[in-house]
C-alpha cells in the first residue's frame, strides 16, 4: 500500500503537498532518471549545433575541408531527434503513470476516512479528476525545467566564451527580466489557488443539487438552485480574470525586455565581426547561444506550471494527511456480542452531541435508539463499529475495547444496515455479498428471502447477475438489498440504522420477524423515527440532551407523553405488539 512520507526536513517536505510530490518523484525515480537523460541529450545536442554550424561555415568560407564538420553536424541532430522522441513518450508515461498513482492514493484515504472525510462529495470527486493530474505533472516538469535551466546557463557560458562582450551584455540585462518574472509567479501561484477553490466550491454545489434533483423540481426551485448553484462563478471569474491581468502585466515588460536583450547582444557580436575580434561562424554561434540562452527567460510559464501543480498537490496533501483509522493489536473476536458505551462524548463543530453517556446493551438483545432528530442516535450507532470515534470515554463489544481490535476482526463482529445503503459490486449478488466474496449464492439468496428481496430480485432480467445501476429498484427496495447484505454477515452485533425506514407496515414487520429470527442470537442495535419498531424491541434507550434519559421497554415509556412526542410527526397510534 503507497504512502505518503512524513515530514522529513527541509521547505517542501514541510508540508503535506510537498510529501506527496517527494513521494510522487521517488515512486517515478526511474522514468525521471531515464527522461533526464533523454532530455540531458536533446539539450547537449541543441549547445552543440551552434558551435558545428559556425565551424562547418567558417571551412566552407576558407575554402578548406569541411566533411567532418557536417557528420558532426548530421550525428547531433539525430542524437538530438531521438532524445526529443524519447523524452515525449517518457513524459507522457510519467505523467501517466504519477497520475494513476496519486488518485489511487486520494480514492484509497478518502474511502479510509469514511465519514470522517472533511470534503464534501462534489470537493472529492474534484481533487481526484482535477488536482490528482496536475500534482502528477510536477516530478516531468521539475525534470524539464531543471534540464532546460542547465542547458540555458551552459549556453550562457558558451556564449561568453564565444564572445565575451555579447555576453556581458546579456549577462548585464537578464537580471531585470528576472525581477518582472519573479514577481509575475508570486502574483500568478496565489490567482491559481483562488481560481481552483472557486473552481472546487461549484463543483460541490452542482453534485449536491444533483444528489436532490427530484426534490429540486418537485418543489419548483430550479431557478433559485440555479442561482445557488453558479454563485461561485463570480469568484471564479474574478480569480480568472486576476491571472490574465497578471500576465499581461508581465508579458508586454518580458516582451519588451527580451527583444531589446537579443538585439543589444547582436548589435554587439556585430561591431565585434566588422572590427574582426570573431568569425562569420562565430557570429552565428553567438546567434545560436543567445537562443539558448534566452531560454532562462523561457522558465517563467515553467514555473508557473510549477506553482500549478504544486497548488494542485497541496490540495490533495490536506486530504491525505488527514489520519485514517487505525486498528489494534487483538485478532481473536469478542466473547460475545455485550456493548457497552462508558462516559462517551462527541464533539461536532464544538457542540458536544452525546456528553458522558453511559449505556450497557447485554447480549442478544434488540435496543431502539430513539430520540428526537439532532439527539445522535446514529452518531451513537457509529461508535460500536469505529464508523466514529468518541472523543471521549470507551466503547467495548464483548467486554473488549474496539480499539484494541484489528479492523478486519471489528468488521467481522459488527454489521450495518443503513436508510440509504450503496450498492457496489458488478451484480446484485456482489453487492449482498460485499465484504464477504466467498459467500453463497445459497447464502445469498437466503438472506434476501428474510430481507424481503428475493421475489422482486429474481424479476430483474438476469436475476441476482443484474448490475445495480440496470435494477430498477425503488428506496424501499434498495433498502432490503442493503438488509440481506447485513443479514449475510454472522456478526455478534448487527447496527440497523434507520434501514427500514422506507419499508411499508406489512413488509417491515415481515423483516422484523426475519431479524429476529435469524440474528436472534446477536445483539441488535435498531435506530428509528416508528414507534412500530421500537415496540418491537426489547429495550428502548431514549436519548436525550446527549445522555440516555432512559432505557426501558417501549410499552413502559409510552404512558411518557414527552417520549410520545418523539414520535409525534409519524402519526402512529397503535400499539404493536412487542418484538421478541
Amino acid at each position: 500500500t503507497a504512502t505518503v512520507p512524513h515530514r522529513t526536513g527541509g521547505s517542501m517536505s514541510a508540508t503535506p503537498g510537498g510529501r506527496l510530490l517527494i513521494a510522487a518523484a521517488t515512486r517515478m525515480r526511474t522514468r525521471l532518471l531515464l527522461l533526464t537523460a533523454a532530455l540531458g541529450t536533446q539539450v547537449a545536442a541543441r549547445l552543440g549545433l551552434p558551435i558545428l554550424l559556425a565551424q562547418a561555415v567558417d571551412a566552407v568560407l576558407r575554402h578548406g575541408e569541411n566533411g567532418w564538420p557536417v557528420a558532426a553536424l548530421a550525428a547531433v541532430l539525430a542524437a538530438g531527434a531521438i532524445g526529443e522522441t524519447a523524452g515525449l513518450l517518457l513524459t507522457v508515461s510519467t505523467g501517466a503513470h504519477g497520475t494513476a498513482w496519486i488518485r489511487m492514493l486520494t480514492v484509497r484515504r478518502l474511502l479510509g476516512l469514511g465519514p470522517r472525510s472533511p470534503l464534501p462529495v462534489g470537493e472529492a470527486v474534484t481533487q481526484v479528476v482535477q488536482a490528482a493530474p496536475q500534482a502528477a505533472a510536477f516530478p516531468t516538469q521539475a525534470a524539464e525545467s531543471v534540464v532546460s535551466t542547465v542547458g540555458s546557463a551552459v549556453a550562457l557560458v558558451a556564449l561568453c566564451i564565444v564572445d565575451w562582450r555579447a555576453g556581458l551584455v546579456f549577462t548585464v540585462l537578464f537580471p531585470l527580466t528576472a525581477l518582472v518574472a519573479r514577481k509575475f509567479i508570486a502574483e500568478a501561484t496565489d490567482a491559481e489557488a483562488r481560481y481552483l477553490a472557486a473552481q472546487t466550491g461549484m463543483a460541490t454545489l452542482l453534485v449536491n443539487a444533483l444528489a436532490g434533483a427530484r426534490t429540486i423540481r418537485a418543489v419548483g426551485t430550479l431557478a433559485v438552485e440555479t442561482e445557488r448553484v453558479v454563485a461561485p462563478l463570480s469568484d471564479l471569474s474574478a480569480a480568472g480574470h486576476a491571472i490574465w491581468r497578471i500576465q499581461r502585466g508581465a508579458v508586454w515588460k518580458i516582451g519588451l525586455l527580451m527583444p531589446l536583450t537579443q538585439v543589444l547582444v547582436l548589435a554587439t557580436a556585430g561591431l565585434d565581426l566588422v572590427d574582426g575580434r570573431i568569425s562569420t561562424g562565430s557570429l552565428l554561434a553567438v546567434s545560436g547561444y543567445l537562443a539558448l540562452a534566452s531560454g532562462l527567460l523561457d522558465q517563467v510559464d515553467a514555473v508557473l506550471g510549477l506553482a500549478n501543480a504544486r497548488a494542485g498537490a497541496t490540495r490533495l496533501g490536506a486530504v491525505l494527511d488527514e489520519p485514517v483509522i487505525e486498528g489494534g493489536p487483538l485478532r481473536a473476536p469478542p466473547p460475545g456480542g455485550a456493548v457497552s458505551l462508558r462516559g462517551i462524548t462527541v464533539r461536532r463543530n464544538g457542540i458536544a452531541v452525546l456528553d458522558g453517556l453511559d449505556l450497557e446493551i447485554p447480549d442478544g438483545v434488540s435496543v431502539a435508539l430513539v430520540g428526537a432528530t439532532g439527539s445522535g442516535k446514529s452518531l451513537l450507532a457509529a461508535l460500536p463499529g469505529r464508523l466514529a470515534d468518541p472523543d471521549g470515554g470507551e466503547v467495548l463489544v464483548g467486554g473488549v475495547p474496539v480499539r484494541e481490535l484489528d479492523l478486519p476482526t471489528l468488521h467481522d463482529a459488527v454489521a450495518y444496515a443503513f436508510e440509504h445503503p450503496v450498492l457496489p459490486g458488478r451484480t446484485l449478488h456482489e453487492a449482498i455479498a460485499f465484504g464477504r466474496p466467498e459467500t453463497s449464492r445459497h447464502a445469498v439468496e437466503d438472506a434476501a428471502r428474510a430481507a424481503q428481496a428475493d421475489h422482486f430480485v429474481r424479476r430483474l432480467p438476469h436475476g441476482y447477475d443484474t448490475p445495480p445501476r440496470e435494477a430498477p429498484m425503488s428506496g424501499g427496495q434498495v433498502q432490503r438489498i442493503g438488509l440481506a447484505r447485513a443479514l449475510a454477515r454472522p456478526a455478534l452485533v448487527h447496527v440497523l440504522d434507520d434501514a427500514t425506514s422506507g419499508l411499508d407496515t406489512v413488509t417491515e414487520t415481515l423483516v422484523s420477524e426475519a431479524i429476529t429470527d435469524r440474528l436472534g442470537r446477536s445483539t441488535r442495535m435498531v435506530v428509528t423515527h416508528r414507534a412500530t419498531t421500537a415496540a418491537r424491541c426489547d429495550l428502548v434507550a431514549w436519548l436525550h440532551d446527549g445522555r440516555v434519559r432512559a432505557l426501558a421497554p417501549h410499552d413502559l415509556l409510552w404512558a411518557d407523553a414527552a417520549y410520545r412526542a418523539v414520535f409525534a410527526h409519524t402519526d402512529e397510534k397503535e400499539q404493536p405488539c412487542a418484538w421478541a
